[in-house]
């Protein structure tokens, strides 16, 4: 099945909504542009059937087995050395996004069309159309990137996200939160992007080529392409891998450039549950899991990425707790979870990341979209300190959301609560001797308790106890049927989504191993020559047959639940203090980035005004007076041109005299 179809059809169903969904009747452009999405899972399904029917026989290439698709549209540009396809690569990760990507971005899709349908800001269905243009145009530029065999096509679908982030978080662009919030997260990624660049840029000067095969095969076999100037070999690699991780940081939110994420809840609901469980925040984690191979080399750079993603998540759960928005607890529970995805990345369980960001999926998008629900049945209040006591009136609502908060609080046996072990796990297997990752190894610890507090405490606030406001809990009802089915769906997933990735323990079967045995042979390492035989099962899970640990893990996200709940039930108000809000960076950059900014614009626009504007003026007023006082000699009546023709002869005849008489 032709890869390219992927990404087309969702193209389509941004054109024909931008071009003709204005003049459609609602629901018309929500459906065709969920069939667009749905037609890109049902081609993303057929290749992945056919990935698991190749054998894993073939000659070692970047994924070291013959289980991948590759397929070339055309030669996109060519010059010298330099040439780049639009070419598509389908295999064990590519593959498993895509189910992720079109998977949960129809069933949002589909949210989509009962949620908007009653857009108070909508006008004549004009908005309406435009908002399900952008979402596929979302949804094509994500499959794009992950399907990307070359860092430069993928770099097109790295920036086609942030553009389509800034459309639909600035939808309602007749807000000023909405407007400012758009800004803030396409200025912010333009940072990490110039990082990103800057890292292409190394990579193509030490390997020759932006192709995936080409680059893994000189990171695996000639490592010593990788020496830049007084770099070295070892300084080189690490330049290229941490200017790549500056672009995932912009991404994938996080530290220092995490703060344009909390604020893209100003968008509507169903954009942030597409942006954080399926498409943007997944960026940065997976061009790093595909980057594995040049990752390996680089040791600092590894401690660094796990380093700051235990340093994000912790900073976020913290002030998770201090928010009583409903958006505004998931949002900074996103970037937390991001944390934890870094912290595996940089532990080199680049399995046990992509089983979170799997995960995550699922119990993340039937949050938003739970949350959602909640908003629309309250027409449009998101203070979880005015709620309470709607289990009784939205039972659908209630159950998926509970399902899903138990996941993400990593309450055992759901699903967050598997893929967050293989984290924590994986982190400490590298704490030989009191190192730094066994600091972030309690950190991850520490995290995870407070993770299951700020879910307890907001599953408890929004659902149980008395209705805190009357007025607002008669008003509130069940969503319709089009909002609750993903929310079923996503919450099966929520509750059984870790049965694939069951730690390595005595009685476990192997095919509860399925999730690690699949991706095992993307970021294995091998020999040139050494073809392979059989299905690889990485060690980064052997961790797990600590039962200690794994007790440790349940414990804690039964405790901290249980006593979210309690805290949840006795106050109506956020656990930490609204001045906690400084962790999300926003008072410190206000404080000396703005500030500094605005400094210089000062100076940029003094000196522009009073020298380049005084210099431009001086030189164009001597100008126009030179040619002021010439125009006078245009006056076009011949009798004055006559004249001064002959003045000129005479001044000729005086000149050749004065040259040639004798004195």
């Amino acid at each position: 099945m032709p890869l390219y179809l992927i990404v087309l059809f969702p193209l389509l169903g941004f054109v024909i909504n931008g071009l003709i969904g204005g003049k459609l009747p609602k629901p018309i452009p929500g459906i065709v542009a969920s069939l667009a999405v749905l037609a890109s899972f049902v081609v993303g399904v057929l290749n992945f059937l056919l990935l698991t029917q190749m054998p894993f026989e073939g000659a070692a290439g970047y994924v070291g087995n013959g289980r991948s698709i590759t397929q070339t549209a055309y030669t996109w540009m060519s010059a010298g050395k330099f040439s780049v396809d639009v070419s598509f690569l389908f295999d064990q990760l590519s593959g498993l996004m895509i189910l992720i990507i079109t998977g949960i971005g129809f069933l949002i899709h589909l949210y989509s069309i009962g949620y908007m349908a009653h857009d108070h800001e909508d006008e004549e269905g004009k908005l309406y159309a435009r908002y399900f243009s952008w979402l596929n145009l979302f949804v094509a530029f994500m499959t794009l990137l992950v399907l990307a065999d070359n860092y430069l096509l993928m770099f097109v679908g790295w920036e086609g996200v942030g553009l389509c982030s800034y459309f639909l978080i600035g939808y309602w662009f007749k807000r000023e939160d909405a407007a400012e919030a758009s800004k803030k997260a396409f200025i912010v990624n333009r940072i990490g992007d110039m990082g990103f660049l800057l890292g292409m840029t190394l990579l193509f000067l030490a390997a020759g080529s932006l192709n995936y095969d080409k680059v893994f095969d000189v990171a695996r076999n000639n490592p010593a392409a990788f020496q830049l100037g007084v770099l070295g070999t070892f300084g080189g690699i690490t330049a290229i891998t941490l200017l790549l991780f500056v672009g995932a940081c912009g991404k994938s939110a996080q530290i220092p450039l995490y703060t344009w994420l909390p604020d893209a809840m100003a968008g509507p609901t169903p954009v942030s549950a597409l942006i954080h469980a399926a498409t943007m925040v997944t960026a940065g984690v997976y061009v790093i899991a595909r980057s594995s191979a040049l990752f390996g080399l680089a040791p600092n750079t590894n401690l660094i990425i796990c380093g700051i993603g235990a340093l994000t998540a912790l900073a976020a759960g913290l002030t998770a707790l201090a928010h009583t928005d409903i958006k505004k607890v998931l949002a900074y529970s996103t970037v937390s979870q991001l944390g934890f995805m870094f912290m595996a990345l940089g532990a080199g369980a680049y399995t046990a990341a992509i089983f979170h960001v799997f995960t995550h999926a699922f119990f993340k998008a039937c949050l938003f979209l739970g949350a959602g629900s909640v908003i629309h049945a309250l027409h449009g209040e998101q203070d979880m300190a005015k709620m309470g006591g709607l289990a009784r009136k939205m039972k659908a609502t209630n159950i998926t959301f509970l399902l899903s908060g138990l996941a993400l609080a990593g309450f055992a046996p759901f699903s967050g609560f598997f893929s967050k072990d293989e984290i924590i796990g994986s982190v400490f297997s590298l704490s030989g001797g009191g190192s730094f990752y066994t600091v972030f190894g309690v950190i991850a610890l520490i995290t995870a308790f407070i993770t299951a507090l700020y879910t307890g405490r907001q599953y408890a606030q929004i659902f149980l106890g008395d209705a805190r406001d009357e007025h607002l809990h008669e008003a509130a009802h069940e969503s319709p049927a089009i909002m609750t089915i993903p929310l079923w769906v996503l919450a099966i997933g929520a509750v059984f989504a870790g049965v694939l990735g069951l730690p390595h323990i005595a009685g476990v079967p192997e095919q509860f191993h399925a999730f690690a045995n699949w991706l095992a042979p993307v970021f294995k390492i091998y020999e040139p020559s050494t073809p392979i035989s059989q299905p690889i099962t990485l060690p980064i899970v052997e961790h797990s047959a600590n039962l200690m640990l794994l007790g440790i893990g349940a414990l804690i996200g039964w405790i901290g639940w249980f006593a979210g709940v309690k805290m949840g039930l006795n106050s109506s108000r956020a656990f930490l203090p609204q001045s906690t809000h400084a962790l999300s960076l926003d008072a410190i950059y206000n404080a000396t980035v703005v500030r500094a900014g605005f400094a210089i614009a000062a100076v940029c626009r003094w000196i522009d005004e009073n020298i380049i504007d005084g210099i431009v003026n001086v030189v164009g007023g001597f100008v126009a007076q030179v040619g002021e006082a010439l125009r006078a000699a245009q006056t076009s009546y011949v009798r004055n041109y006559a004249l001064t023709m002959a003045l000129g002869v005479v001044v000729v005849i005086a000149w050749f005299l004065t040259q040639h008489v004798s004195p």
